[in-house]
């Protein structure tokens, strides 16, 4: 099995300096890059079975986003936000001195790569956006608002493991090998030997700051960036999905980059891109 290797780029925010995290597979010296970004509360390591699958054809990059993983927190919790990330995302691919990218971005990962596809001068030439659009239900906003700030610790790994299985649910059906993945990627042991989630609860500082009026905003602004998106996209939605909408799915066919669109039965929010079903949607968009 191929392993990746674990590197570190050096990022600014307006706070000062921190360090990103990435997994980098394949060969450092191909022109091919493919980056894949993860959401709101996950890590790299969701993409390992995709990166295996691809890293033949590409060097696979996979950070993990400031304030998860193994990345460095920010200092000023309020720069949790996408501009940030991007930021980060454009001095990542400074490092790799990547001239042209493919992106893949599951949930908030989606948000960074349609961010970075909307600026003149990008150079992402193939977006896949997995479960994610510029109109988001705001229930299901709450929902994920709700338990990113909770700091729960367990005393043992599998009753924090049945914690995020049960907040992981509407990923669909896996084995058990895969839940204990899914879990042990986001699972860390603090000090005590408590077992907690691995990223910083801050991050869900900018979600308590919201306000109707600037959700609003926010997604004609994110309307806007979609709109500017020149390149082949492709929208991965899970059929039972509670944050994108048939509606909104079918707009983005319609506007903008007129994504192409797949939808997962049994899925919701998000596919985990872990099956092969999945991969091969993924591989074939990539390669035509």
């Amino acid at each position: 099995m191929t392993q990746a290797q674990i590197k570190t780029v050096q990022c600014l925010s307006p706070a000062g300096l921190h360090r990103m995290a990435y997994k980098e597979w394949g060969d450092a010296s191909n022109p091919k890059v493919l980056v894949c970004v993860h959401g709101v509360t996950r890590v790299a390591d969701d993409f390992d079975r995709l990166a295996q699958a691809l890293c033949n054809d590409y060097r696979v990059v996979c950070p993990d986003v400031a304030g998860r993983g193994r990345s460095d927190w920010l200092s000023n919790p309020q720069h949790y936000q996408l501009p940030q990330y991007v930021s980060d995302m454009v001095t990542l691919l400074a490092r790799l001195n990547a001239d042209t990218v493919h992106w893949v971005g599951t949930s908030m990962g989606g948000l960074i790569g349609m961010g970075l596809s909307a600026l003149k001068g990008n150079p992402v030439k193939k977006l896949v956006l997995n479960d994610i659009g510029p109109t988001l239900n705001p229930a299901a906003i709450a929902r994920i608002g709700d338990y990113i700030g909770q700091d729960v610790r367990f005393s043992t790994f599998d009753d924090a493991a049945r914690y995020i299985r049960d907040i992981s649910l509407p990923f669909g059906p896996h084995s058990e090998e895969e839940w204990r993945k899914l879990a042990s990627d986001v699972l860390k042991q603090d000090e005590d030997g408590q077992w907690i989630r691995h990223y910083d609860m801050n991050i869900s500082v900018p979600f308590k700051s919201v306000t109707p009026e600037s959700a609003k905003q926010g997604e004609a602004l994110m309307w806007m960036s979609y709109d500017a998106i020149t390149c082949p996209t492709l929208l991965l939605r899970g059929a039972d999905s509670d944050l994108v909408s048939k509606e909104v799915a079918i707009e983005m066919t319609r506007r903008g980059p007129k994504a192409g669109l797949v939808e997962f039965s049994g899925v919701g929010h998000a596919p985990t891109l872990m099956h092969d079903d999945q991969i091969a949607v993924i591989r074939e968009f990539l390669s035509v």
